[in-house]
């Protein structure tokens, strides 16, 4: 897959978003009706309102179709790709960049619980330790 969010920022809607989780999930091309049928399992959405959000995925290069009996489409990013990117965007964004103001707002805000906060540290203590960082 190419490298797209490296190029440049993708901003994708929420609901083209939703288009890209199901290709991501399927792990294979799926054609327009593929798509709208994962779709239509948590809403109804008509065919060209789909075929509407695959055309912009395609304009802003971050699907490709490729032409069999009908048009399949598939990912050019990987879903780990777009997380990482879009999570640098929202730290600068909101924080400056800094990934510890993040961290202070979550707690500051009650959104982690102790368990949470407790893993968090195993989970960086474990991390620091494989890198030699401890």
């Amino acid at each position: 897959m190419e490298k797209k969010a490296a190029e440049k920022k993708i901003t994708v809607s929420d609901a083209e978003l939703e288009i890209l989780e199901i290709l991501w999930s399927a792990g294979r091309a799926l054609n327009a009706n593929e798509i709208r049928d994962a779709l239509n399992q948590s809403r109804k959405w008509e065919r060209t309102t789909v075929l509407t959000f695959i055309n912009r995925l395609l304009k802003k290069g971050v699907i490709a179709q490729e032409k069999r009996e009908v048009y399949y489409y598939s990912p050019c990013i990987e879903r780990e790709e777009y997380v990482e990117e879009e999570t640098k965007n929202f730290l600068k964004k909101f924080f400056g960049g800094s990934s510890k103001k993040l961290a202070a707002a979550l707690v500051n805000s009650e959104a982690l619980t102790k368990e949470d906060i407790n893993e968090l540290r195993d989970y960086f203590n474990r991390n620091m330790e494989k890198e030699g960082g401890i």
